[in-house]
C-alpha cells in the first residue's frame, strides 16, 4: 500500500474518530460526506450541512475537494454548485493539514470571518458590505438544513426565496 493511500485512510480514521458523521460514496476511501455545525457565535450556528469530500490520488499533497451539498448563503460558497473559495484549500494547502482541520478550523473559519472582496455569490458579498446586519439576518432565515438522513440519502435541495 502506498504512502498517499495510508495517509488517506488515516486521516479519515481520525476525522470519524473526532465524531464526524461520515458516509462512504461507493466502496473507497476517496469519496464521502461528512455532516457539518455552523459554528457557534456566528449567524450560522444552529445549521447543519452535508459537505462532499473527495481525496484525490496525490492526497495529501494534493489539497481535497470540497463542497457544500445543501444550500448555504455565504459571500465563498458558489449558491449552485457549493464550491467553496478558501485560499487554504484551493492554493496554500500542505500535506501538514488533515482532514480534521478542514472541519475543525478552516471551515469554520470560513463561515465565522467571510471575505466578500473574493466572492463566489456575488450577492451575499454585496449584502455584507452593504449591510451587514441584514446579511446575518438572511443567514439566520435561509433554509439552511436542521435535518437530513445520511443513511437514507434523503437530502433535501432547499431554494432561497
Amino acid at each position: 500500500m502506498s504512502s498517499p493511500s495510508k495517509r488517506r485512510e488515516m486521516d479519515l480514521m481520525k476525522l470519524m474518530m473526532s465524531d464526524y458523521k461520515v458516509e462512504m460514496i461507493n466502496d473507497g476511501v476517496q469519496e464521502f460526506y461528512v455532516e457539518f455545525h455552523g459554528p457557534k457565535d456566528s449567524p450560522y450556528q444552529g445549521g447543519m450541512w452535508k459537505i462532499r469530500v473527495e481525496l484525490p490520488d496525490a492526497y495529501p499533497y494534493k489539497s481535497p475537494s470540497i463542497g457544500f451539498i445543501n444550500k448555504i448563503y455565504h459571500p465563498n460558497v458558489d449558491e449552485m454548485s457549493g464550491s467553496v473559495c478558501l485560499d487554504v484549500i484551493n492554493q496554500t494547502w500542505s500535506p501538514m493539514f488533515d482532514l480534521v482541520n478542514v472541519f475543525e478550523v478552516f471551515l469554520p473559519q470560513l463561515l465565522l470571518y467571510p471575505n466578500p472582496s473574493d466572492p463566489l455569490n456575488g450577492e451575499a458579498a454585496a449584502l455584507m458590505m452593504r449591510d451587514r446586519s441584514t446579511y446575518d439576518l438572511r443567514v439566520k432565515g435561509s433554509p439552511s438544513i436542521k435535518f437530513f438522513c445520511m443513511p437514507c440519502r434523503l437530502i433535501p435541495r432547499l431554494m432561497f426565496g
